[in-house]
C-alpha cells in the first residue's frame, strides 16, 4: 500500500479566493502556558490553539468535533509563513475555531505524535514536511492532511471537510479505517527468520547501487535540496578506508570539502545550517540545528584522522566555538536551534537576513581588501543569491588564492582573521535569529558525542570538560529516579517521558565517554539505560524497539523507527549500542538482539541502501574483523591517547589503571607495565607494550 485513494482530493482542487481580514487585535490562547518557543510563538494567534494532552483530546470527543493538528518547529521558515498568512488572520481563525479543536505541536517536543501524522500525510500525498497539517476524527484518527497551504487554499479545504463531516461523517470514518491500517503497516517490522548471514559482497553491491545517486562534481547526492546526513558519510568514509577504495574516499572528501566551502557552513561565525536548497551547498535554509552540528563535528574529526586535512580541523574548531558561544547553557546543557528568519532593519522577519551581505556593504567595510575578499568568498555571480544579497561561499582552496594573489600563508591567515573580526562585529549589530532555548536529551547526547570525538582526535581538554559537563547535566536533570529519562528541559524543569532516541543517543555518548576517560560509571550507566529500554520499549515479536515507552499515552499507532535519516534511526543506534555492550559485559542477550535487529533490516538494506547507513556501519562489524582492545596498567590513559591518533573504526576500547573485574580486563593488570591486548571473538594476540605494535595487529 504505497498511497491510499485520495477520497478528499477534491478539497485541494479549484480553491477559490476569499476576502479575509488580517489580525487587528492581540489575542491569547492556551499556548501561553507552554514552555516550547514554537508553541509560544503561536500563543497570541486568534486561533484557539491548545496543546496536545489528555484534556484537549477528551474535549474533542465530548464535543464530537474534528481535530486540526498543526505540527512545526521554531526554526522552520515555512511554518512562520503559514502562521503569518493564515493563523494570524481573524477570519481564518473563525473557521478553525468554529469547526475544529485546534492543536499546535512542537515536533521536537513530541516526535511521537509528529510521526503518526507524518506517516498519514505521506500515505495520502506521497510526501511530507513541515509545517505538517492534518485533520483527524474526534478519536485522533487522521482523515486528511498536507504540508504548507496558501490562505485561500487552506480556508476552502477546511470549509469543505467541515461540511463533509456534518453531512456524511460515515465517509470520513470509512476513510479513517483504511488510513489507520496503512499507518500501522508502515510501522511494522517483521522478524526475519532466515539465518543471519552478513557478507562483504552484500555491502559492496549496496554501495555500488547507492553510488548511482552521487554528485561527483559538488559532492552529496542528486538532486537538490541537499541534506548533509553525516552518518551516510561516516559509513562511506569507514567503508572506503577498510576496503582501500580510493575512488570512494575521494568522493567522501569532495563532499566534505564542498560542504565546508559552502554557504551551509557559516563562513564567518562557524556552525552549520540544516540543508542547502541548491546543488553546490550554497544557499541554506538558514536555521541552525544542534543535531546537525553535533554529528558533523564527529564526522569532520574522523575525516581529519584519515586525511590530516587542516580544513577539517578548522571546521571542528569553528563549529565548537560557535556551539560554546551561542548554544551552551551555564549548566552544560545545549540549546536546540536558531531560527531561519531574522529581522531586517525595517523590522520585517526575512529568511537569512542576519547572514547575507550586499556588495556595497562589503565594499564600505573592507575598503582596499574588498577585491581579495570577494575573490576568496565569491562576491560575484558564483556567490550571488537574490535581491542584491550574497551568501559567502568558497570555491578555491587557500593554496590557489595564495598563488593567484602573491601572498604568503601567514599573510592570508592574517587577512582572514581580520575580515572575520570586522564582519562579525558588524553582523552582531543586526537583529539575531530567534533562539529555541529548550533542551532535548537526544540532541544533547549527539553534541556530547561530537565533543568527545573532537577530544579523541585533537586532545583539547576543553572539549573533554564540555562533554563531561553535559553528561553530568543529563545525569542530574534528565535521569529520573525510576531509571528512565526525560526528553525535555527548560528553565530548571524537566518534562516529557523520554523516547527511544533519548536512550539510544545517550547510551552511545556514554560509551564513548567511557572509552576516553576509563571512568567505568559511564559504561555502567549505558548498560543500565539499555536494560531500561528492554523493560519499556522492546517488542518481543520482532526483536525491535518501539519509539515510545509502554508508559506513554496510546496513539493511533506505536511506531518502530528503523530507517536512517538526518539523524540515524533510534533502532540502528540501539543495535550498535547492544553490539558494543555485549562485548563489554559478555552479554549474549545483547549480542543476539543486535544481530537479530540487523538481520530484520537486511532485506530493505539492499533495496534502499542510502536509508540504512547506520545499519551498514553495524554490518561492517560482522563482515570484517572487529577488535576488542584492552589496555591495562598505570599508563593506560596515555596509551589510549596515542592509539586514538590513528583512524581505527573497527574496534572498541576497554581500559583500567588498576585491577579490574570487567570481562575484558579481568586478571590482566600488571603493576610493573602497561599491556595492550588485541582480541577478536575472544581470541587474543600476545600482549604488547608498544602502541605501534598494537596498531599493526589491528591493521592485519
Amino acid at each position: 500500500m504505497k498511497y491510499l485513494p485520495l477520497l478528499l482530493l477534491f478539497i485541494l482542487i479549484s480553491c477559490k479566493g476569499q476576502n479575509t481580514k488580517p489580525m487587528e487585535h492581540q489575542f491569547t490562547n492556551d499556548l501561553i502556558n507552554e514552555t516550547s518557543p514554537y508553541l509560544l510563538q503561536h500563543a497570541h494567534n486568534p486561533v484557539d490553539w491548545k496543546a496536545w494532552n489528555e484534556k484537549t483530546l477528551a474535549k474533542a470527543k465530548a464535543e464530537n468535533k474534528l481535530i486540526l493538528i498543526s505540527v512545526g518547529y521554531s526554526a522552520c521558515h515555512w511554518c512562520h509563513v503559514m502562521e503569518h498568512e493564515s493563523f494570524e488572520d481573524t477570519l481564518v481563525a473563525q473557521v478553525m475555531n468554529a469547526n475544529f479543536i485546534n492543536i499546535k505541536i512542537d515536533r521536537e517536543e513530541r516526535p511521537d505524535v509528529d510521526q503518526v501524522y507524518m506517516n498519514a500525510v505521506q500515505l495520502m500525498t506521497g510526501s511530507g514536511g513541515w509545517p505538517l497539517n492534518a485533520v483527524a476524527l474526534p478519536d485522533g484518527r487522521p482523515v486528511w492532511g498536507g504540508t504548507y497551504f496558501k490562505k485561500d487554499q487552506w480556508m476552502n479545504a477546511l470549509n469543505q471537510i467541515s461540511k463533509l463531516y456534518k453531512e456524511q461523517p460515515e465517509k470520513l470514518k470509512e476513510y479513517a479505517d483504511k488510513l489507520e491500517q496503512g499507518i500501522k503497516a508502515m510501522d511494522m517490522v517483521s522478524l526475519n527468520t532466515d539465518e543471519p548471514v552478513f557478507e562483504e559482497e552484500f555491502v559492496e553491491e549496496a554501495v555500488k547501487k547507492w553510488s548511482k545517486q552521487f554528485d561527483n562534481v559538488y559532492g552529496g547526492t542528486n538532486p537538490a535540496p541537499k541534506f548533509m546526513k553525516p552518518n551516510s558519510y561516516h559509513f562511506l568514509l569507514r567503508y572506503a578506508h577498510q576496503t582501500k577504495n580510493e575512488k570512494l574516499k575521494e568522493y567522501v572528501n569532495l563532499t566534505l570539502k564542498k560542504i565546508a566551502y559552502g554557504g551551509v557552513f557559516d563562513q564567518l561565525g562557524g556552525g552549520f545550517s540544516r540543508y542547502s536548497v541548491d546543488k553546490k551547498w550554497h544557499v541554506p535554509h538558514f536555521e541552525k540545528m544542534l543535531y546537525d552540528n553535533g554529528q558533523l563535528v564527529s564526522l569532520y574529526a574522523d575525516a581529519y584522522l584519515v586525511t590530516k586535512n587542516p580544513l577539517y580541523k578548522d571546521i571542528v574548531t569553528e563549529t565548537l566555538d560557535y556551539v560554546k558561544n551561542e548554544m551552551t547553557i551555564d549548566n552544560g546543557a545545549f540549546y536546540s536551534a536558531f531560527d531561519a528568519d531574522s529581522k531586517t532593519p525595517e523590522g520585517e522577519l526575512v529568511e537569512g537576513a542576519f547572514y547575507v551581505w550586499t556588495k556595497d556593504a562589503l565594499k564600505a567595510l573592507l575598503k582596499d581588501d574588498f577585491d581579495l575578499f570577494s575573490d576568496y568568498y565569491n562576491v560575484n555571480n558564483y556567490g550571488f543569491w537574490e535581491h542584491d544579497n550574497y551568501v559567502l561561499i568558497r570555491k578555491d582552496d587557500d593554496a590557489e588564492i595564495i598563488e593567484k594573489h602573491g601572498l604568503s600563508v601567514e599573510a592570508l591567515a592574517k587577512k582572514k582573521n581580520s575580515w572575520k573580526a570586522l564582519l562579525l562585529k558588524e553582523r552582531n549589530k543586526r537583529s539575531k535569529p530567534r533562539l529555541d532555548d529548550k533542551t532535548l536529551t537526544s540532541w544533547n547526547a549527539l553534541m556530547l558525542k561530537g565533543y568527545i570525538d573532537a577530544y579523541r582526535v585533537f586532545g583539547n581538554l576543553e572539549y573533554l570538560e564540555a562533554a563531561k559537563k553535559n553528561a553530568n547535566f543529563i545525569l542530574n536533570h534528565q535521569w529520573r529516579e525510576d531509571g528512565g529519562l526525560y526528553h525535555n528541559y527548560k528553565e530548571g524543569k524537566s518534562t516529557n517521558n523520554g523516547y527511544l532516541e533519548d536512550y539510544a543517543t545517550t547510551i552511545d555518548a556514554f560509551i564513548a565517554l567511557y572509552e576516553n576517560t576509563l571512568n567505568e560509571s559511564w559504561l555502567n550507566a549505558a548498560r543500565d539505560l539499555a536494560n531500561y529500554t528492554f523493560d519499556h520499549f522492546f517488542d518481543t515479536e520482532s526483536s525491535m524497539f518501539y519509539f515510545t515507552s509502554d508508559e506513554d499515552q496510546e496513539l493511533v499507532s506505536r511506531s518502530i523507527q528503523y530507517y536512517d535519516d538526518v539523524i540515524p534511526a533510534s533502532n540502528s543506534f540501539m543495535a550498535k549500542n547492544l553490539f558494543k555492550l555485549s562485548h563489554y559485559f559478555d552479554n549474549t542477550h545483547f549480542a543476539k538482539t543486535a544481530m537479530t535487529m540487523l538481520n530484520n533490516m537486511k532485506p530493505q538494506m539492499g533495496e534502499y541502501p542510502s536509508a540504512y547507513s547506520n545499519w551498514f556501519d553495524l554490518m561492517l562489524n560482522y563482515t570484517s574483523p572487529y577488535y576488542e582492545v584492552a589496555i591495562v596498567g598505570t599508563e593506560a590513559k596515555q596509551k589510549i591517547e596515542e592509539l586514538n591518533k590513528t583512524y581505527l573504526p573497527n574496534k572498541l576500547i576497554a581500559g583500567s589503571t588498576s585491577d579490574n573485574t570487567m570481562p575484558l580486563l579481568e586478571n590482566r593488570f600488571n603493576p610493573a607495565e602497561t599491556l595492550i591486548y588485541v582480541c577478536v571473538n575472544k581470541a587474543c594476540k600476545l600482549p604488547v607494550v608498544e602502541v605501534d605494535r598494537a596498531i599493526k595487529f589491528l591493521r592485519e
